[in-house]
C-alpha cells in the first residue's frame, strides 16, 4: 500500500427499513463510502434501498440467505445460500460479489471448498450486542484502526447506538489521516483478488 491509510466500513445483516437509511446518511453527511453485506431474505420489499447504497458508490457484498450457522450445513445447501444471495444482488445492481462474510464467522473447510468468494471478517466493535453503548463501540472502533482495516458493523433494523458511534467515529478517523474505500478498493490497492487470496483465510486487515 502507499503512505496514505485506508480502511473499509462494512454493514452486516441489512438492508433494513430504517437502520440502513441512517447508516447511509452518516455516510454521505461526511462524504465516505462503505460496503453492505446482505442477507438475500432481507432484501425483498427493500429493493429501493439497495439501489440507494448502490447509487451513492457503496459494494453489495454476500452475507447469505438466512444467515444459519454453515459449517452444519452440506456442500448443497451452503452453495444455495450463496448462489440464491448473489442472484438477488445481481438482480439490483447488475454484479455479482467477490467478498462472502460467513454469519457468526462460522467457518469450516467445506464452506471455503464451496463458496467462490474471498471470505471476510473484520475488526468488531460488539455492536451485535445490545448492551455495548454507542461510546463503547467508538472506543473498540477507533482502537482497532490501522491501515488495511476492515470493520465489522451493522445495519440491522433499531442499532442506533451504532449509528451515533460512526457519526463520532469518522471524523476522527478522517482527521487522522485514513480515507474511507469500498472493501473491493481495500483489497485491490492491497493486490488480493479472487484468484490469489490466501486459501482458507478470513481476512479482518488486508495483510492477514
Amino acid at each position: 500500500m502507499s503512505d496514505k491509510k485506508y480502511m473499509a466500513l462494512t454493514f452486516d445483516d441489512g438492508p433494513s427499513d430504517h437502520t440502513s437509511r441512517k447508516v447511509l446518511d452518516v455516510l454521505k453527511k461526511y462524504n465516505v463510502i462503505g460496503s453492505f453485506f446482505l442477507i438475500g431474505e432481507n432484501i425483498p420489499g427493500r429493493e429501493d434501498i439497495v439501489r440507494e447504497e448502490m447509487g451513492y458508490g457503496c459494494d453489495i457484498e454476500n452475507h447469505s440467505l438466512t444467515h444459519p450457522f454453515m459449517t452444519k450445513l452440506t456442500a448443497d445447501e451452503i452453495d444455495a445460500e450463496i448462489k440464491e444471495t448473489t442472484r438477488r444482488i445481481v438482480d439490483i445492481t447488475g454484479k455479482e460479489p467477490d467478498f462472502f462474510r460467513p454469519p457468526y464467522i462460522d467457518v469450516n473447510d467445506l464452506m471455503h471448498e464451496t463458496v467462490p468468494y474471498i471470505f471476510i471478517s473484520g475488526y468488531g466493535c460488539l455492536d451485535w450486542e445490545p448492551e455495548v453503548g454507542a461510546d463503547e463501540r467508538l472506543k473498540l472502533l477507533l482502537e482497532g484502526a490501522r491501515d488495511g482495516a476492515v470493520v465489522l458493523l451493522h445495519d440491522s433494523e433499531g442499532n442506533d447506538a451504532t449509528v451515533e458511534a460512526l457519526d463520532k467515529a469518522i471524523p476522527e478517523l478522517l482527521q487522522q489521516g485514513y480515507e474511507f474505500v469500498t472493501i473491493s478498493e481495500l483489497f485491490k490497492k492491497a493486490g488480493i483478488n479472487r484468484e490469489n487470496a490466501k486459501k482458507g483465510t478470513v481476512y479482518s486487515y488486508t495483510d492477514d
